[in-house]
């Protein structure tokens, strides 16, 4: 057997779908981007019982209620994972069981984009599920363990996430509510309302695009609704383009935005070159911060 070396015309010949997060405040239109994509392309996860916003789409969907059944289609939309034991979540015996139960997964085969509100609920199911496993008992006086409890949380989110993220040829999205608070400074600080903080903290890693739907305003002009895309932002609003295709700003049309994802590239060794600001024409110092 050769050495499973993938060659660069092989590796850019696959398939690759964009895995991303889309985070917003309740009410800012997170869920009416469906809208924006393909019905015939496109399965809407529906954990959130909250498809008012888009009574008349045309598309299809699916409606965990348990975090077992979220797994359940993790690993039915992601196929196995074959380093993992049988006992294991998205093992391969956890993949026949399913496919046994749903069907033939080739008729996953006709949707591009798999389009799941909310990462918010799907956290709070596996909380659910997690308070109820012994590993959230104490050993000793049998009574409920939170920090079990989280630990057990955190590695589950993480695994979902992370074999949802392996689905290559899927586009993946993930739409969560955005919380505003106050930090030990009264500082403005925005947080995805995720439980815990392993998987917020790692989520960012873990997906392509980081994005935050917002409201903002002009100088003198009405409120509207965009896309912040990058990780430096005025309004320090969680965002990250691992793509280096995104401005600053885009508009919240989530079909469009895929699009331009996939438009060619400035190459990479121009994207990364440092350009230092201009000088200033007072001839002021710069390097010290002015009062």
């Amino acid at each position: 057997m050769s050495l499973p070396i993938i060659s660069a015309d092989e590796r850019l010949a696959e398939p690759r779908g964009i895995k991303g997060c889309i985070f917003g405040k309740s009410g800012i239109g997170k869920t009416s981007l469906l809208w924006t994509l393909d019905p015939d392309r496109t399965l809407f996860m529906d954990l959130e019982a909250g498809d008012l916003a888009i009574e008349g789409w045309a598309g299809d969907s699916i409606r965990p209620r348990t975090w077992t059944e979220c797994r359940d289609f993790a690993v039915f939309i992601g196929g196995p994972n074959p380093a993992l034991r049988a006992e294991q979540p998205y093992s391969p015996a956890h993949y026949a069981a399913v496919c046994d139960r749903f069907g033939d997964p080739a008729a996953l085969d006709r949707y591009d984009t798999i389009f799941v509100d909310s990462i918010t609920v799907a956290g709070r199911l596996c909380f659910g599920w997690c308070k109820g496993q012994p590993e959230a008992l104490s050993e000793k006086t049998g009574k409920p363990d939170v920090r079990g409890a989280y630990g057990l949380y955190g590695r589950e989110m993480i695994g979902w996430l992370t074999h949802l993220q392996h689905t290559r040829a899927k586009n993946v999205w993930f739409v969560g509510i955005l919380d505003e608070k106050l930090d030990d400074f009264n500082r403005k600080v925005f947080q995805p309302q995720i439980d815990g903080s392993k998987t917020g903290l790692e989520l960012p890693g873990i997906v392509d695009e980081v994005i935050t739907m917002a409201e903002l305003k002009a100088d003198g002009g009405d409120p509207y609704r965009a896309f912040v895309c990058q990780t430096i932002n005025p309004w320090s609003f969680p965002a990250k383009d691992r793509s280096g295709r995104l401005a600053q700003v885009e508009e919240p049309h989530l079909g469009r935005l895929m699009a331009k994802i996939r438009t060619p590239t400035t190459p990479a060794k121009d994207r990364m070159t440092y350009a230092p600001p201009p000088a200033d024409p007072a001839g002021a110092d710069q390097s010290q911060p002015q009062s």
